[in-house]
């Protein structure tokens, strides 16, 4: 068995567990206080759970495209002469977590303009809190369906930032 791979693999799970819950912890706790002060997830507002449900598959998206380099840096840490210490694997994991959050409130932002757009006479706010589930359900797969879009782009970014070491190029 390789301890070292084993022990990465143990932080990496551990790390990725912390952060998740923490992000979906801080994203429930803003997003009740910004938009929904007097709705709970206790079932009696089945759109706000519904539109809950979205926020968070979203931000679940985001993060499984973010997790993945924060990894690769600690990753690099562990195997590169030049070693990255904690400070710079805490600066480029907030970095990643900073651009996810940036890539979200874009999503979120153009999923609300868009239905904006879409159906002028309606705010889905208030259909929400209303117990609207048709405006819930369809705020949600707007929402989700431009994050699977807007994804691979977000993965793309944040891999860019990774210090890889430098290779020459003999061609």
């Amino acid at each position: 068995m390789n301890t070292q791979l084993f022990g990465l693999a143990l932080l990496e799970i551990i790390l990725t567990i912390t952060i998740s819950v923490v992000v979906f912890y801080i994203s429930y706790k803003i997003l009740k206080m910004l938009f929904f002060n007097n709705e709970d997830i206790s079932g009696e507002n089945i759109a706000f759970t519904i539109f809950t449900s979205g926020i968070f598959l979203s931000i679940g998206i985001i993060l499984s495209e973010i997790l993945p380099s924060i990894s690769n840096v600690i990753r690099l840490s562990t195997t590169q002469t030049e070693a990255i210490d904690a400070f710079q694997i805490v600066k480029y994991s907030g970095l990643y977590l900073f651009i996810g959050f940036i890539a979200a409130v874009l999503i979120n932002s153009s999923v609300f303009l868009l239905f904006s757009v879409l159906t002028k006479s309606v705010n889905e706010f208030k259909e929400i809190q209303k117990n609207n589930i048709a405006v819930a359900m369809l705020v949600v797969s707007i929402l989700i369906s431009i994050t699977l879009i807007a994804k691979n782009s977000i993965a793309l970014l944040i891999s860019s930032l990774i210090p890889y070491p430098e290779v020459v190029n003999y061609l």
